[in-house]
């Protein structure tokens, strides 16, 4: 599901901030730079409204952000729904015992982690990314919250590319996104 298709007049504005940035990081890749989205504080604001809107009143007890930009909008939709924020890091950032899972990239393979006992068995978690692409961080973010005991309720990204079929990877579990790719 997606707020586009909503057609909220917000959207629009929070697609005008985001800038698309061709070949970046190699060629062929349009980059959806969020940390525009960032300087327009109206925008940056209404996108966090919206997951706020879509998830306040859901019991979701958990708001797990996938490093790094997952942290930029997990926290602040955490604080409004009264939920607690749980950090989704790379190998070897977080302090302590951790899970791990690891997942497959286009060209090899990478790991997240969490506290262990940040989660407890469940709980209802939302995890928090700014885009989707292939699905992999997804996938692993919610078997490891799955892992850890968690109810999975729903994955929520600023942006979604559909031509390449992440939603699909999902198994099944809701994906909102705020606006589809340009």
């Amino acid at each position: 599901m997606s707020a586009c298709k909503d057609m909220d007049p917000r959207v629009h504005d929070i697609a005008a901030s985001i800038r698309v940035v061709p070949n970046f990081p190699k060629p062929g890749i349009m980059f959806q730079d969020i940390t525009t989205l960032l300087l327009n504080p109206k925008a940056f604001k209404d996108a966090v409204d919206l997951f706020v809107e879509r998830y306040k009143g859901k019991n979701i007890s958990v708001v797990a952000g996938i490093e790094a930009r997952g942290f930029i909008f997990g926290p602040p939709i955490a604080l409004e729904i009264g939920a607690k924020f749980v950090p989704l890091r790379k190998p070897r950032k977080l302090p302590g015992e951790v899970i791990s899972e690891q997942y497959v990239l286009e060209y090899g393979t990478d790991c997240i982690e969490m506290h262990i006992g940040a989660v407890e068995p469940g709980e209802r978690a939302l995890v928090v990314d700014d885009l989707i692409a292939t699905g992999g961080t997804l996938c692993a973010a919610m078997k490891l919250l799955e892992r850890a005991g968690a109810e999975v309720v729903e994955c929520a990204c600023v942006i979604g590319l559909p031509e390449l079929k992440g939603h699909e990877r999902l198994n099944g579990k809701p994906l909102y996104v705020l606006l589809e790719s340009r």
